[in-house]
């Protein structure tokens, strides 16, 4: 095989391989369930946990969160699609140790299992009414 048909079918496979990875809405975050389209979504009942197991894996340094705040799940459209969103607010601590501020964040959830977070929150979390969320600041590695 040639360079060039290599080539064509690197960049052929690339594609369809990047469509599985990215969401396809324009808000960012990378879908982890398989959303079927279906409006009539159950409440997810164990939010909190999820979010706890999440962050443990997603943040360099899940020790020592300051300002943890969280807003229960209610629905919203996101990507044409009514889902429960979830909104997040929190100060992680960088890997040199300080704190450079609050982060806001959108949880979405399919099936009532947490599907993305969005790190660009936005409208998503526009009036959304947070609670303290202390089981966020003592999270351990």
């Amino acid at each position: 095989m040639g360079a060039s048909a290599k080539f064509l079918a690197i960049v052929l496979l690339a594609g369809p391989l990047a469509a599985c990875v990215t969401d396809s809405v324009d808000q960012g975050g990378v879908v982890y369930t398989d959303d079927r389209g279906v409006a009539d979504q159950p409440f997810p009942a164990d939010y909190r946990g999820q979010i706890l197991a999440f962050l443990r894996t997603y943040l360099n340094n899940p020790v020592g969160i300051r300002d943890a705040a969280m807003a229960e799940p209610v629905q919203r459209t996101v990507g044409g699609r009514l889902r429960y969103v979830s909104c997040l607010r929190y100060n992680a601590r960088e890997i040199d140790g300080s704190y450079r501020g609050g982060a806001q964040r959108a949880v979405v959830y399919v099936d009532a299992r947490l599907d993305r977070m969005i790190e660009k929150a936005g409208e998503l979390c526009a009036g959304a009414v947070y609670a303290p969320f202390p089981e966020l600041e003592r999270l351990t590695r």
